[in-house]
């Protein structure tokens, strides 16, 4: 084989080799979201994982092949709603500007993701209790360091005075709750679906932090 055709053959094999990962990337995703819709429709208890492959259209062999157990695929789909929001979303809180502003994009960004994960948040929500020791101390380790860093922000804005003393705490955990709780009754399939949801959300929780004239 000449040179050329050795490295046509090498960039072949590096093309289909990506191209497999790549649909098993988006086969595992099909999973977790088929998974998540019948696990809040029908409870995580009273579904198998035959159920799971025949929402999905594939053997009970191939399933297991991405998924060696029920628990890892509810594991998958609370994953997707901690360690999503703590990569996608808190680098915001990261950039220029201060505490309202950037509070303000999270707030935004939250609920945008709301939108898009709507059912496993529900999902992450009622079953979480359901994953092994191992993989529920990694969840809540993703959710206290989100609850931290909305923590720190908020405490800064108390500091700046742009915002009321309060217990920056107890002021992030009814925040993030608030917010949470959108996922139990928002629809639609675009950003453009959360933006009402996200200025009324920020008039609100921002207002209420600020306090009244003289407060």
């Amino acid at each position: 084989m000449t040179g050329p055709a050795r490295a046509g053959a090498r960039l072949g094999g590096v093309q289909g080799t990506a191209r497999r990962k790549q649909r098993t990337s988006q086969r595992r995703a099909d999973i977790v979201t088929a998974a998540a819709r019948i696990f809040a429709e029908q409870g995580y208890g009273n579904v198998g994982m035959r159920d799971i492959a025949e929402a999905v259209g594939i053997r009970g062999a191939s399933l297991y092949h991405h998924f060696p157990a029920k628990e890892e695929i509810l594991y998958a789909i609370c994953l997707s709603v901690t360690r999503e929001p703590v990569e996608e979303t808190l680098p915001l809180l990261d950039a220029a500007g201060t505490p309202t502003e950037r509070l303000t994009e999270l707030i935004r960004a939250h609920i945008r993701h709301l939108l898009h994960r709507r059912v496993e948040y529900r999902v992450g929500q009622h079953e979480r209790t359901s994953l092994t020791a191992e993989h529920r101390a990694e969840i809540d380790r993703y959710l206290q360091h989100y609850n931290q860093r909305v923590r720190d922000v908020l405490a800064a804005g108390m500091r700046s005075g742009e915002f009321r003393e309060m217990n920056p705490k107890l002021a992030a955990l009814g925040l993030l709750d608030m917010l949470n709780g959108v996922s139990n009754w928002i629809r639609g399939s675009t950003d453009d679906a959360a933006d009402e949801v996200a200025d009324t959300y920020v008039h609100l929780l921002l207002d209420g932090l600020r306090g009244s004239p003289g407060a």
